[in-house]
């Protein structure tokens, strides 16, 4: 099980990549270099992947902004602290205050130790988070690629990994997620470094950085 915690394992990722699928070397060429844009895991990281579902990224910083005014670390036992209308304040939908609360509860009370899915299969640390109501695939996936490192995480239900993917292979629509999957799956064990790939292709073609981490 490999993870990433650098742009050397990014690159070993890649020059793996080519040689599983050759059909990713003119892509790599067009796409430059790939993000690492790696985070620090424990419950910051996975409120900050939270704020961002469904949100335009303007709108997603300036909630993340608001929740971290205070300059201090945004903990589980700080977010917990919080008053109950405080969600309000910063922006958030109800839908994501309740599943930040869930988290932070969980984190707080032991059931959830986030730092540690590092040492779990991504299918595995995927069932932990997915567990919790509120967290879903996309949610989990990126939150495991960019905040723990797995290399072998592919959010194929993401939209712009779908457009990417389908207009670098000549598809006549946009895969959905289930048939992303299934393409991604020659990609294993670097799937997180194929994604990467795709994101900056959707990046320099649309010349829109939409990677879920800033």
């Amino acid at each position: 099980m490999h993870i990433i915690r650098g742009e050397a394992d990014i690159q070993e990722g890649l020059e793996a990549l080519v040689e599983l699928d050759p059909r990713l070397r003119p892509i790599a060429s067009e796409a430059g270099p790939l993000p690492l844009r790696l985070v620090e895991p424990g419950f910051a990281g996975l409120a900050h992947v939270v704020v961002s579902q469904s949100v335009s990224r303007a709108s997603a910083e300036a909630i993340w902004k608001r929740i971290g005014a205070s300059g201090e670390p945004l903990t589980a036992a700080a977010y917990a602290a919080f008053h109950s209308q405080a969600w309000r304040e910063f922006g958030l939908s109800r839908g994501k205050a309740e599943t930040l609360s869930r988290v932070a509860l969980a984190v707080i009370d032991g059931s959830l130790d986030l730092q540690a899915l590092g040492q779990e299969t991504p299918e595995s640390a995927m069932a932990r988070l997915t567990a919790l109501k509120g967290i879903g695939p996309w949610t989990a996936e990126v939150y495991l690629m960019f905040c723990v490192g797995h290399a072998d995480v592919f959010p194929s239900g993401d939209v712009a990994l779908q457009a990417a993917v389908g207009a670098a292979f000549g598809m006549e629509k946009r895969p959905q997620a289930k048939d992303l999957a299934r393409e991604a799956a020659i990609w294993s064990p670097w799937r997180s470094v194929a994604a990467r790939l795709f994101w900056a292709l959707y990046a320099v073609q649309t010349r829109r950085d939409i990677l879920p981490i800033g």
